[in-house]
């Protein structure tokens, strides 16, 4: 799936627009990537649709209380990701709810211990789904060159 999101954010970033998931699909199937992994990036993909109907409260966008970690979380952010996503959001780089986002999508992965390099890509990409512009120092640090995993 993370070859999928590398190919989306190096073809379709600089445009600005999230393309829509027919889009998607048809632009990956003509990538020639397989049905199940593009299946399976749209699924995750369509986490962003269901949040964007979810309603937060005004003052959580400027929230600057500590953030505590369930048992389900912490066995999917290493130590490392976690401090990465308090520096981004102590940076003010990403609000409170969209580090809430990151870790929600993080969470749909399903994947124990997804390593800094993933993360910044699903920060990229949640930033991106968002059309949040990205400073092009922001841009460096997250987009990283090497997304496979250790295998």
């Amino acid at each position: 799936m993370f070859d999928i999101l590398v190919y989306l954010v190096e073809n379709y970033f600089h445009s600005g627009d999230f393309p829509d998931a027919e889009t998607i699909s048809k632009r990956l199937s003509a990538a020639g990537f397989e049905d199940d992994d593009i299946s399976e990036a749209l699924t995750w993909l369509s986490g962003f649709e269901q949040t964007e109907h979810d309603t937060t409260y005004p003052t959580f966008n400027s929230s600057r209380g500590f953030r505590v970690y369930a048992d389900e979380e912490l066995s999917s952010l290493t130590t490392e990701a976690r401090g990465f996503i308090l520096f981004l959001e102590d940076s003010e780089i990403i609000t409170a709810p969209q580090r809430e986002l990151i870790v929600e999508r993080i969470l749909a992965i399903a994947e124990p211990g997804v390593d800094l390099e993933k993360i910044k890509l699903i920060v990229l990409v949640v930033l991106w789904n968002q059309q949040q512009p990205v400073e092009g120092l922001v841009l460096e640090l997250l987009a990283s060159h090497d997304y496979s995993s250790p295998q």
